[in-house]
């Protein structure tokens, strides 16, 4: 354990020193190629338009290099055969279209996209809204929110403890088993169930996510002007109507905001439904169906369509998700 925490210890001193190294040696080449006394004042616009680009170069290179090249590289491999050698055109987009794996796990992409996020948000939006009205609102925030710091593997284990099945006379140490078992009723499978266990397994990411949205929300929910609720309740209105007339028109821009974030997060689900199912019972969703194709099936052509499918799912929702921030942004 000691020799990890010098090897770590060591990596963050190498890592600052060469970032010091870098900014201070690329100044002083810059100073000393356009000069840095008064008598450069006409080399100072240059000298400034450059500046910035010094420090964002590294960003830039492996941002290029972890993201950008990639791209391109799933993208011609999605046109490549399962070496990712020989070129074989469309032949991996006309399998997805008719491989029934494939069908299947964009039906549960498409469940967890409709239950994920309405749940996740409904559920965040009526913790903001209560939490506010409870002296101990903050305590229950805190730990509603705590779920948001376990990783999606640390969450699954926590949850396979509630679904846990135990066969014969054993005993259900599983919460829900004990539960319907204490009513008198038989122990289930919750995870072979199905249809029904991709829904279980949607309760872990509402679990996670819950907390998110309830954060975002309730900060949207404290900047309503105070006058406008007190205007309402003089008028007559009761809390149902303030909520629905008032409240929520005010914030509707920010429950899309939280809504189209969390279908990000869906779309890229895999760690849950990996450790929960492996993809068994009809649980497979798009990441885990390329996680499959790429180390069990070894197959580079339709791993990287799978990949590209994923992509091209997120990319609509992140630009709007873009141009709504910059309006945001614009209307300050």
């Amino acid at each position: 354990m000691l020799g990890q925490v010098l090897s770590a210890f060591q990596t963050v001193i190498i890592g600052v020193g060469m970032c010091i190294l870098y900014f201070w040696g690329t100044n002083w080449v810059l100073d000393r190629l356009l000069g840095s006394d008064a008598s450069s004042v006409k080399n100072d616009g240059l000298r400034t338009a450059i500046r910035p680009w010094i420090f964002l170069a590294p960003a830039l290179f492996f941002l290029s290099l972890y993201l950008i090249y990639p791209v391109f590289a799933t993208l011609w491999l999605s046109f490549n055969d399962n070496s990712g050698q020989n070129f074989v055109g469309l032949s991996n987009f006309i399998w997805a279209l008719g491989d029934s794996n494939f069908q299947q796990s964009v039906f549960n992409n498409l469940l967890w996209l409709i239950i994920v996020p309405a749940g996740a948000t409904i559920f965040g939006l009526i913790v903001a809204v209560m939490a506010d009205r409870l002296w101990w609102g903050n305590i229950a925030k805190s730990l509603i929110f705590m779920p948001m710091a376990i990783s999606f593997v640390g969450a699954s284990v926590i949850w396979k403890f509630v679904y846990d099945y135990r066969s014969g006379d054993s005993e259900q140490i599983g919460i829900l088993n004990a539960i319907i078992t204490g009513l008198g009723m038989e122990p289930q499978v919750w995870l072979q169930i199905p249809f029904w266990n991709n829904f279980f397994l949607m309760v872990i990411l509402i679990w996670i996510q819950t907390g998110f949205a309830m954060v975002i929300l309730s900060a949207a929910l404290r900047g309503i002007p105070e006058e406008t609720l007190e205007a309402a309740r003089i008028d007559g209105a009761n809390d149902l109507q303030i909520f629905f007339g008032i409240m929520i028109p005010q914030i509707f821009g920010t429950v899309i905001v939280v809504w189209t974030t969390i279908t990000i997060v869906v779309l890229k689900v895999f760690d849950i439904v990996l450790a929960m199912t492996n993809g068994q019972w009809d649980t497979q969703v798009l990441a885990n169906l390329m996680f499959d194709w790429l180390t069990r099936g070894v197959d580079f052509g339709r791993s990287s369509t799978i990949a590209l499918v994923i992509m091209i799912a997120v990319l609509p929702i992140m630009i709007w998700n873009i141009r709504e921030a910059n309006k945001e942004e614009g209307t300050r």
